[in-house]
């Protein structure tokens, strides 16, 4: 998959789950994650995808796979933040947190 068709794939998903396709959508930041592993992108995507579902399991394991290829994002770490906010961890909500402050 070359670096535009990935985009494409991204992006297409993002709409799909704007337009309520919510099941297309993850089938397709599926595919870009499968096809592009080091896409910080597609990770970042599935993550908020699955946060904005309630899947905090999933929207934690891709949050984290986005976290390890860009550590330094304020976005995934605010990302991050929030899930852990979720899932009721305030310490490392606050870490996340506190992180994406000191990026931005």
């Amino acid at each position: 998959m070359t670096a535009d068709e990935l985009q494409t794939l991204i992006e297409d998903a993002t709409a799909d789950f704007a337009l309520g396709d919510n099941e297309a959508a993850l089938a397709k930041l599926d595919r870009a994650t499968a096809a592009a592993p080091g896409s910080f992108e597609a990770w970042h995507a599935l993550a908020e995808v699955n946060f904005s579902l309630r899947r905090l399991d999933a929207a934690l394991a891709a949050a984290e796979r986005a976290h390890a290829l860009q550590p330094g994002d304020v976005f995934i770490n605010t990302t991050l933040s929030r899930v852990w906010m979720e899932r009721g961890d305030k310490a490392r909500a606050e870490h996340f947190g506190a992180q994406a402050k000191m990026q931005s």
